[in-house]
């Protein structure tokens, strides 16, 4: 194809998510360019577009293939390699060119490169991408931050790739700065928490009712048809269903039982410290995949604390039903941990939120896509300005109507020694959440007791200390 300065946009790095989401825009019609100092990769893209893309391992034909002012997007893995590439790229860049970083960056890295690229006349947005290989080349969901006029260069590219729900493309411009690598973040948290309660199921069914790998499939395979529709309970159940080409046994019992994690969820945990927004299912499920890596010290601590696990004598088909309410339930106090932390930081970081349209965007090509988004929807179209998901008068009746299962299912596990930790913490932020009293008057007593931290009274306002050791 003729490459000078006719391609509408350009992609640095032709691994997996950056090939396929450039063939995904060649699809749509637009002229694209890709560039990877790796010849493989680039012979993948030339192979699989047919000739509809020009890849290059040279930076210098790369620039010239673009028109300009350019629009070059990179996809990259997060930190040194994307500051590397703009390093490389800013030689051959001119006042106007715009750079997109389509990573997983840590959004505070996004506002130190933005800062950096406009000194120099660069643009730059930040936009989370969720869907994986599968979504980038056939609709992800797109989350852009940044200067709008820089989103608006690019706007048709990316409402015609992204995924499709009711045709309405999932992706808008979410805000200035950061905000698009914030958003993406926190989908990775609440991902995080999502399926880490997932697992729990898992636990729970495989030890408790010592289901099958047939009868785990059947049960996400229909929970997958109800009000647990979801991409995640969708592959949950094909997984289940896998043979494993070398054993010809169940690939799900020949994968080691190790998640490890890639920072996203670490990052929303930390930013919700920050921001004093509590968010303790997705900070269990960060803890419980660095506690699966510890391998050596469970097998010493089970060789201490023997005890048996007990079976769960309940009726198969009620405790089923009970635990597939039980999972709802959990997944809308996900969500709404997810949400409030989106609330506070938009204030904070002036991000000037919709949390309807983050929402909505979310309700196809992501990877924590789920039927219930549609009522998260709804419930901020009824209140742009709810700050907890928790106080929806819909969701609510959902929550109470399901909070007895999910009692009953965290006892039912306490009982059987098999862990359910985000369970229990979805329960435990559930309960303290709708407790007009706590227990924090003591904790502050105890503040001011050692550190005279001071406290309030109920009684009159101010600020009070008490020489708690005086007579």
């Amino acid at each position: 194809m003729e490459n000078k300065q006719t391609c509408e946009i350009g992609m640095v790095g032709l691994g997996v998510m950056g090939r396929n989401l450039l063939l995904n825009m060649a699809d749509h019609g637009f002229s694209v360019a890709g560039y990877d100092n790796d010849p493989s990769k680039v012979k993948s893209l030339q192979e699989e577009s047919q000739a509809r893309a020009h890849g290059t391992t040279e930076i210098k034909d790369f620039i010239a293939s673009l028109r300009q002012p350019r629009a070059i997007m990179l996809l990259v893995p997060a930190g040194a390699p994307v500051d590397a590439v703009i390093k490389d790229l800013l030689p051959h860049l001119q006042a106007d060119d715009l750079i997109i970083d389509a990573g997983n960056s840590y959004f505070k890295d996004t506002d130190i490169r933005a800062r950096n690229l406009a000194s120099k006349g660069i643009q730059f947005l930040g936009v989370g991408i969720s869907g994986g290989e599968e979504g980038a080349r056939h609709g992800p969901s797109i989350m852009p931050g940044g200067p709008k006029p820089a989103y608006e260069r690019i706007q048709k590219i990316m409402e015609a790739v992204a995924a499709k729900v009711n045709n309405e493309p999932c992706v808008t411009y979410l805000g200035p700065g950061s905000v698009g690598h914030f958003v993406k973040m926190v989908h990775n948290g609440i991902e995080y928490g999502i399926m880490q309660l997932i697992s729990e199921t898992y636990d729970l069914m495989k030890r408790g009712l010592n289901f099958s790998d047939n009868q785990l499939r059947d049960v996400y395979t229909e929970w997958n048809k109800g009000e647990l529709n979801s991409y995640l309970l969708e592959i949950t159940g094909k997984i289940f269903g896998k043979m494993d080409d070398k054993t010809g046994k169940p690939l799900i019992d020949i994968i080691l039982a190790i998640a490890k994690q890639n920072g996203t969820g670490m990052w929303t945990s930390q930013s919700a410290m920050e921001l004093q927004v509590p968010t303790p299912t997705i900070d269990l499920a960060v803890s419980m995949r660095d506690l699966s890596v510890l391998t050596k010290e469970r097998e010493q601590a089970n060789a201490i604390y023997q005890r048996s696990l007990r079976a769960i004598t309940a009726d198969h088909k009620t405790f089923i039903m009970q635990l597939g309410h039980t999972l709802f339930a959990g997944m809308v106090i996900t969500y709404a941990q997810g949400m409030a932390l989106l609330n506070i930081a938009s204030d904070h970081y002036k991000y000037q939120l919709d949390l309807e349209a983050v929402a909505r965007i979310w309700r196809g090509g992501c990877i924590i896509r789920a039927a219930l988004l549609e009522n998260i929807c709804a419930a901020f179209r009824r209140n742009k300005k709810l700050p907890n998901l928790l106080l929806d008068a819909d969701l609510a009746r959902t929550l109470m109507e399901r909070q007895e299962y999910l009692r009953h299912i965290v006892c039912e596990a306490i009982a059987s020694g098999i862990p359910t930790p985000g369970l229990i913490a979805s329960l435990s932020y559930f309960d303290a959440y709708r407790s007009q009293w706590l227990p924090a008057n003591l904790i502050q007593a105890q503040r001011d007791y050692f550190g005279s931290h001071t406290y309030e009274r109920i009684d009159s306002k101010g600020t009070f200390h008490t020489e708690w050791e005086k007579i």
